[in-house]
């Protein structure tokens, strides 16, 4: 199979003409038909059913041209990203993150890192739940973590970023949000969204509070939805401080406990680009000057 076989395909299956589909893609009807069967044959059914007055799916092929469709598509975006990145860069380094938030200088970085290392492209890639995974696939180059959950990943060099706290997120009307650091006392009769994937640090000042007995709670499937939740003013949560994005729509209060986010970037031992290690340190920079930032 190839994309031209590909691409035949996809016309057919909008024209359901051949000898329309044939012009819209500048070849003969004999060739046009020829390319059709021969995927046909490769693959092991039938397509498209053939009468004098043109072509139809059939159900299977429905289904497969659907999936072509949709790879063709990835396929043309892939030539796209190729197409710029070999017109612009030489190189490219490619960091995973559970979520958009967790390295807010990073827009800062790279445009920083640009200005001295032009041609080496930098790609976050936002993958929620399997991070980890791709990492140890190799198809990320840094990995953004928790020192903790770094343990169970072998073959790696650890970076030190920076050291988050809890924060409760609360609405800005809330009376909460007018005190400066809040304590356990201050969640005593309200409602605390729990669970979503907390790490296990959040987890435990979490049980500590459900353990009073004085703070009710129900269980939230993930931070999005908590953050709806908190919006809709049916509760409230603590949460680490790199999700917050800054965007001041929620007030966010530090909660005195002890518990701190440990939070890293993993490189690839054998990975020794002076590209990646720059990078690293820019971004290492950035939170070390940050001192009076929130995180």
């Amino acid at each position: 199979m190839n994309t031209k076989q590909i691409d035949y395909c996809i016309e057919l299956a909008h024209t359901l003409n051949f000898s329309r589909a044939a012009e819209n893609c500048y070849v003969s009807q004999p060739t046009f038909s020829y390319q059709i069967r021969l995927l046909e044959e490769e693959i092991g059914f039938s397509l498209f059913e053939r009468s004098g007055k043109g072509a139809a799916l059939t159900p299977a092929g429905a289904q497969f041209i659907s999936f072509l469709t949709g790879m063709r598509e990835e396929l043309k975006r892939a030539i796209e990203q190729g197409q710029n990145f070999s017109a612009k860069y030489q190189d490219s380094i490619s960091l995973s993150l559970m979520v958009w938030q967790a390295v807010y200088f990073l827009p800062e970085a790279m445009r920083l890192f640009e200005e001295t290392h032009p041609k080496v492209q930098i790609t976050p890639l936002f993958q929620y739940e399997n991070g980890i995974d791709s990492f140890l696939r190799n198809e990320a180059d840094l990995l953004f973590a928790l020192r903790e959950q770094t343990r169970q990943i072998p073959s790696i060099r650890v970076h030190d970023l920076f050291e988050s706290r809890i924060y409760l997120i609360a609405r800005r009307e809330d009376p909460l949000a007018e005190k400066n650091l809040i304590t356990e006392e201050d969640l005593y009769g309200r409602t605390l969204m729990v669970g979503g994937g907390s790490p296990p640090a959040l987890e435990a000042v979490q049980h500590r509070l459900i353990a009073s007995g004085k703070i009710s709670y129900f269980n939230s499937a993930d931070h999005d939805t908590t953050r709806t939740n908190v919006a809709a003013g049916k509760g409230i949560c603590l949460a680490p401080g790199f999700l917050n994005d800054h965007s001041g729509q929620f007030a966010w209060i530090p909660f005195d406990c002890r518990e701190r986010f440990s939070c890293v970037l993993c490189s690839h031992r054998d990975d020794r680009r002076p590209a990646v290690a720059a990078f690293i340190a820019l971004l290492q920079n950035l939170y070390a000057q940050a001192v009076a930032f929130p995180l």
